[in-house]
């Protein structure tokens, strides 16, 4: 995991001008500052389940002390997140883990940084119809993620359990379907947008779920699945993103603060004691 200062440069000296003339607050400036009150507004995109909610509560219970009023934007896929981010709609976003943030980066050439990780939602596969991962019958259809650094943690999660092979030396971070060595039982992976994911749950066998999109849709890992991600070793927590050169900035250093907060850790094991979502500090 990178460091709460490191920052990740992607674009040219001129893009990355061009990028920070224009704040998410508009006009001229590039960061956000306090008003006359002494008060600095914050707008941040989050996925719904459990990222907005876990920053309704720092607006709610922290920020006031802090100085802080938080806009929350909430976001239904992982797209308009970043590129908001990098248009200077939003000051910050939270909803994304490292392998997803540096994929991104190489990939759009975003200049973003990003603090450390706040939270993780264990990746689990479901099914509507099995009660058990051994009543997986050959030839069955898993929904998996269809973007890169997701599919690679669904096929880790099938390795894990036995359920195929992946490629030696091949790094499960972005490991794509590509990858599989040995697939025993035939299996017939579905590749399906993430926020699909549970939709398409009547028609197939079984999908590995993104645990934000399992949430939602009232989804318990320890309740529900049939087989759960390994909690040692995760390196999927999610993290507050922001545009490189920010990270040093007052507010956004202490909404961070904020987010990694006894009151914060407390309120995420008291509203998910079910372990779909856990701390990462």
């Amino acid at each position: 995991m990178l460091t709460r200062t490191t920052r990740v440069l992607a674009l040219s000296s001129v893009a990355a001008l061009a990028m920070t003339a224009c704040g998410a607050g508009g006009g001229d400036e590039a960061a956000p500052t306090a008003g006359s009150d002494g008060v600095t507004k914050l707008v941040v995109g989050a996925s719904p389940t459990p990222h907005a909610k876990i920053l309704e509560f720092v607006d709610s219970e922290l920020a006031a002390d802090a100085k802080l009023d938080l806009e929350i934007k909430p976001f239904d896929d992982y797209v308009q997140p970043n590129v908001q981010l990098s248009e200077g709609t939003l000051d910050a976003n939270y909803f994304q883990h490292l392998p997803y943030y540096e994929a991104q980066v190489k990939d759009k050439g975003y200049e973003f940084a990003h603090f450390e990780g706040v939270h993780y939602e264990p990746f689990a596969l479901y099914s509507s119809t099995l009660g058990d991962a051994s009543e997986i019958k050959d030839g069955a259809q898993i929904g998996i993620n269809n973007d890169p650094s997701n599919q690679g943690r669904a096929l880790q999660l099938l390795a894990e359990n036995d359920l195929l092979t992946l490629k030696d030396g091949v790094d499960a971070t972005n490991a794509t379907i590509f990858d599989i060595q040995d697939n025993p039982k035939n299996l017939k992976l579905v590749e399906t947008d993430p926020a699909q994911l549970v939709r398409s749950l009547e028609d197939l066998d079984a999908a590995v779920i993104n645990g934000n999109y399992a949430l939602e849709a009232d989804l318990s890992p320890t309740k529900d699945a049939i087989l759960v991600e390994k909690a040692d070793g995760n390196v999927y927590a999610n993290f507050l993103t922001v545009q490189a050169g920010e990270e040093d900035n007052e507010a956004l250093k202490k909404l961070d603060e904020l987010l990694h907060s006894p009151e914060v850790k407390k309120y995420i094991e008291e509203t998910w004691p079910d372990g779909s979502v856990l701390p990462a500090f």
